[in-house]
C-alpha cells in the first residue's frame, strides 16, 4: 500500500505485551527519517466496546517524543484489536504504521497459583499441586498445558 508522507517518517519495531490479566504496554521507535520535532499519537479500537480510543499514559523518550503507551483495564476479545500509530511535525507529512493484533497472542501469562509440593519418605515420592494462572478469557483451563522441572537439591 502506498501511504501518504514522508518516506522513513512512520515508526519503526511497534509491539504490545498484556501482563497482570489487563494491563498492556506498547512501545515503538520514532521513523529513521522522521524531522526531530515529529511527535506519535496512538489510537487503538477493541471490537468491544468498538471505538477508537487515544492513548491516556504515553511513554517518553529524553526528547519528550511519544514512543509508547500504557493501558489499563484491557479486556481480551477473540477479534482482532486495531492499532494506528499517526504523527505529526511542522516540517514533514508523516507517515501512520497499523496493525491489527490478537490480544490473546501477545499475553503473558501469570504464574499458576497455590504450588505446593508434599513429599513423603516412601517411595511415594512427592505430589506437586498448583491452580491455573489468571487470566480475563481463557474460560477453559483444560487448554493450559504445564510444564515441571525438578532440580535434586
Amino acid at each position: 500500500p502506498v501511504f501518504a508522507g514522508m518516506n522513513g517518517s512512520a515508526i519503526e519495531n511497534f509491539s504490545c505485551v498484556i501482563y497482570n490479566i489487563s494491563l498492556m504496554n506498547c512501545t515503538w521507535q520514532p521513523g529513521r527519517d522522521a524531522p526531530g520535532d515529529t511527535q506519535y499519537f496512538l489510537y487503538w479500537r477493541n471490537p468491544i466496546p468498538g471505538e477508537a480510543m487515544e492513548c491516556e499514559r504515553y511513554i517518553k523518550d529524553e526528547n519528550g517524543r511519544n514512543t509508547g503507551c500504557r493501558f489499563q483495564n484491557v479486556s481480551i476479545e477473540a477479534e482482532k484489536a486495531y492499532f494506528l500509530v499517526n504523527g505529526s511535525s511542522k516540517d514533514a507529512l508523516i507517515q501512520f504504521y497499523d496493525e491489527y493484533i490478537q490480544l490473546y497472542k501477545i499475553e503473558i501469562l501469570t504464574p499458576p497459583l497455590n504450588v505446593t509440593a508434599n513429599c513423603t519418605r516412601d517411595s511415594a515420592g512427592c505430589i506437586i499441586t498448583w491452580q491455573p494462572p489468571l487470566t480475563s478469557h481463557v474460560k477453559n483451563t483444560d487448554c493450559f498445558q504445564y510444564e515441571i522441572s525438578i532440580r535434586n537439591k
